[in-house]
């Protein structure tokens, strides 16, 4: 198949997925953020009022994104709606944290970026505000939660949560927020990488001098596994870092992770990751929502790198993103769940569709399609 017919591919899938979420958003409240589908509707993450989770930013961003696969004006009414929900966490200090990225890149840096909403705007130098106050400066780290015991920690999502920081300087002609974001990313890229290219997901660093101290399992199989979603967050997030900085070095970080993760996606006859590459094989937990983070990454790799190294990454990306298509994307009109499949952590919230996987694959889509506006 030659890149013009993955190109119809896309758009076509496109054009039904955004037949459907037209028929979700009708019939969907606008006081909660939608979080997983249960009895064929959207649902929040535990309660309707937990409007401070961190994946309250993905459904403005689905929002944004079939504004602009459609142009109706419906959805960015929508969007801006629940920017506007996000004020309640934006003002509470207990209730933010190092993932304020996930939540107002995809909502209130989206809607500025096409709008031009100064408002918007903001909201989103606020939230860079945030993440940069949790910058540790002896460590050099940005710390992960909140509480009383973790204050060493950092995880490997929050390379996702870097281009907040990056549009920061950008927007305010003050480059501190950049210099932040580089040496937390050198942070990472220095203790988070196995040799091997297999990612760590939590690690404690000393907060007096940054040394670390230890690893943990966080949401993978056990310590030393490779939880999948944490590698897909390293596949995007180090190219990204790369895109805002154009340091070689976070992309061959990507790279390598990337190489990683195809070498084990080989086996992998569906085309769809597992929670984790070291995990046993039975129970079997699928997450389609790594696969559709990792696609991400993988098509701004195959951007940037030279004619004969794009097909390793084009070609993963779509053998991915097909595989969601034919095994776990449901495209009916009756039910909520779009991707199905995806896993919050290695035993729990198993093979559920979660509002992030409907995301990332609407916005792999996109990439394929050459819709070049990019969210991070």
């Amino acid at each position: 198949m030659n890149w013009q017919d993955n190109i119809e591919w896309a758009n076509s899938l496109l054009e039904r997925i955004e037949a459907k979420y037209s028929k979700i958003v009708e019939r969907t409240k606008v006081d909660f953020f939608p979080y997983t589908v249960k009895d064929n509707h959207m649902v929040a993450y535990e309660s309707d009022d937990n409007y401070d989770w961190w994946t309250n930013g993905f459904y403005p961003g689905i929002l944004w994104e079939l504004h602009l696969q459609s142009g109706k004006t419906k959805y960015q009414a929508l969007a801006e709606h629940y920017e506007e929900l996000l004020d309640r966490p934006l003002h509470s200090y207990e209730g933010l944290h190092h993932d304020v990225g996930f939540m107002w890149l995809t909502s209130a840096v989206a809607s500025y970026r096409i709008t031009g909403n100064k408002q918007s705007k903001n909201r989103g130098l606020l939230a860079a505000s945030v993440l940069a106050s949790r910058y540790n400066i002896e460590g050099n780290f940005i710390r992960a939660w909140n509480g009383d015991g973790n204050t060493g920690w950092a995880i490997i999502d929050s390379m996702m949560n870097l281009p907040i920081l990056y549009w920061a300087s950008e927007e305010t002609k003050d480059p501190r927020f950049a210099y932040i974001a580089k040496r937390h990313a050198d942070k990472v890229m220095e203790n988070f990488i196995r040799e091997d290219g297999s990612v760590r997901h939590i690690v404690s660093f000393d907060i007096k001098d940054g040394h670390m101290i230890e690893e943990f399992g966080g949401q993978g199989y056990s310590v030393g596994s490779a939880w999948t979603r944490g590698q897909a967050w390293a596949i995007y997030g180090f190219v990204l870092n790369y895109l805002h900085t154009k340091d070689e070095r976070y992309l061959m970080t990507s790279k390598r992770v990337a190489h990683f993760f195809l070498t084990n996606m080989s086996v992998e006859k569906d085309g769809v990751p597992p929670c984790d590459f070291r995990s046993p094989k039975d129970p079997i937990y699928k997450d389609t929502t790594a696969g559709s983070i990792a696609a991400c990454g993988l098509l701004e790799i195959s951007k940037v790198v030279p004619e004969y190294e794009k097909g390793i990454y084009l070609e993963g990306a779509i053998r991915i993103l097909k595989g969601i298509e034919t095994n776990f994307c449901n495209l009916s009109f009756d039910t909520d769940s779009l991707v199905e499949y995806g896993t919050e952590r290695y035993g729990k919230g198993t093979n559920i569709p979660i509002i992030y996987g409907d995301y990332y694959f609407i916005e792999a889509l996109m990439k394929i399609k050459g819709n070049d506006i990019l969210f991070w």
